[in-house]
């Protein structure tokens, strides 16, 4: 393969991926959604998976599309809301759990992104999320405050969508589609990138390059992508 890192599809991108694995997912809300991807992991059938990402998607859309096929035995996230199924799962017992402040889930993507074990945080101090944590006390700026220790994380592979990405899985992501996206396809052990323009090696900008290809082990084109909106309001008559 040497430098080319283009794969045929989604099917071929994710045909590693096995059931009981640790899946990192781009995204925010609907924006920048793997969506070729996850069709692929639905399709494929795989289960008893431990998902990370900022939310779980909506009923039909995004990791609720996995979360429908009953694929998913965990969620790792910062928010959840606006998914019946999910809601359903969790409330039954089918589904684990497992909620993160979003500014200590991206700078724990970060810190495995960069190689580093462990932070320290204030978020969540005195409150449920440090029930069982770690924590140490560190003088800041002259005042004394109490971190918890959070780990980085341990996945798999890690799954992104882009707007541009070259052979060599270059990355560019568009406006707030860039959100989680940068961070999980550094940290993910094996990163998987569909992108909605497949470009020649040199035809993307070295100072716009958001992603670079090192940290890709497979690109593709996607196709149909959807423009949804989360929530529409418009001024009324």
């Amino acid at each position: 393969m040497g430098l080319n890192k283009v794969v045929a599809d989604a099917a071929e991108a994710v045909k590693g991926v096995e059931s009981n694995m640790i899946i990192m997912l781009g995204g925010f809300g609907l924006c920048g959604i793997p969506e070729n991807s996850i069709a692929a992991l639905v399709e494929k059938g795989v289960s008893s998976l431990t998902c990370i990402s900022n939310n779980a998607g909506v009923d039909d859309f995004g990791i609720g599309l996995m979360l429908q096929a009953k694929q998913v035995k965990k969620m790792i996230s910062s928010y959840v809301g606006e998914n019946d199924e999910f809601e359903r799962q969790l409330l039954s017992g089918e589904l684990e759990v497992e909620l993160i402040p979003q500014g200590t889930l991206a700078t724990r993507c970060m810190a495995t992104a960069y190689g580093m074990p462990a932070i320290f945080t204030p978020a969540g101090v005195g409150t449920e999320v440090a029930e069982g944590k770690e924590s140490r006390r560190f003088t800041m700026y002259g005042e004394e405050k109490e971190y918890l220790m959070e780990g980085a994380f341990q996945s798999d592979y890690a799954i992104v969508k882009a707007w541009k990405g070259d052979e060599y899985g270059n990355l560019i992501f568009k406006d707030t589609a860039r959100n989680f996206n940068p961070l999980m396809a550094m940290a993910g052990k094996v990163t998987i990138a569909e992108v909605e323009h497949l470009v020649s090696p040199g035809e993307l900008h070295p100072n716009e390059i958001h992603v670079p290809g090192i940290y890709v082990k497979h690109i593709f084109q996607g196709v149909n992508y959807e423009k949804r909106i989360e929530q529409r309001t418009v001024r009324t008559a």
